[in-house]
């Protein structure tokens, strides 16, 4: 099984950081032969303070993302927070994806699935991998063409996330495709003083765990200067590093198990 991957920066930054990540990504996907979607969002409706940083809005935001598009050729994946917005998302990208905390909302879910788009649905924090069978379910419901669900860790209070791989081949019974959410599962959510913390040095350890367990794709957010980023900075990988990352989990190793 070749593995997808999806990476870019947590937040639209500027057009400039967008034209750094795009094009290595570019040159990522000549060099490794691998399908790489990128992903960045419009709008952070979730951040830890009311004073962090959002992004640009849905509609220069959209529009910043067709010209990744278009200038780059390559697919696009972005998060939607509120129904209104999944219209507008869907004639811009491929992939909508929702976040955990609101893979249970269903106005939000139906309303995704009717873009034709596919769907990334983020497991919550707080659910187990057999729950998520009911967010695929509506959006199968609602017309849904292929729904991803993503493993992103659990959190039991205390500034902390726990991963339970288990979760990966539970959810591939409901999910067309599951990818580890390896950036945010390294999260330490409202750690770092009205933000949220991280570690990145054990992005590629989680990693290579999810592909033990059958992972069918992964998520990074990535950024040249991780330390200067405008959100999520602790727990990105640094742009410089990913290509490696990525070549690994792509080779096909003897430990890949069968589950």
């Amino acid at each position: 099984m070749t593995p997808f991957f999806i990476a870019g920066p947590c937040v639209i930054e500027s057009a400039e950081l967008l034209d750094i990540v795009a094009s290595r990504l570019v040159e990522i996907r000549k060099n490794c032969n691998l399908t790489i979607y990128f992903k960045a969002s419009f709008d952070k409706a979730n951040r830890t303070s009311v004073r962090s940083f959002r992004g640009p809005g849905l509609e220069k935001g959209l529009q910043m993302l067709a010209d990744v598009k278009q200038k780059y050729d390559l697919p696009l994946l972005t998060d939607i927070h509120e129904s209104y917005q999944a219209e507008a998302a869907g004639q811009v990208v491929d992939v909508i994806q929702i976040p955990a905390f609101l893979c249970r909302q269903t106005d939000l879910l139906v309303s995704a699935a009717k873009t034709g788009c596919v769907l990334n649905v983020k497991k919550a924090q707080f659910l187990s991998g057999d729950d998520m069978k009911y967010p695929v379910e509506k959006c199968k419901d609602a017309g849904a063409r292929e729904v991803w669900l993503s493993e992103r860790g659990n959190t039991f209070g205390y500034n902390n996330l726990v991963v339970d791989f288990r979760n990966i081949p539970i959810m591939k019974q409901y999910a067309d495709k599951v990818v580890m959410d390896c950036t945010h599962s390294v999260q330490r959510p409202g750690a770092a003083g009205g933000k949220t913390g991280g570690d990145r040095n054990f992005v590629p350890a989680m990693a290579m765990a999810a592909k033990a367990f059958g992972a069918d794709g992964y998520f990074f957010e990535t950024h040249p200067n991780p330390d200067q980023a405008l959100s999520d900075g602790p727990n990105m990988i640094e742009l410089d590093k990913l290509e490696n990352l990525i070549k690994q989990l792509a080779k096909q190793d003897d430990y890949q198990l069968e589950i």
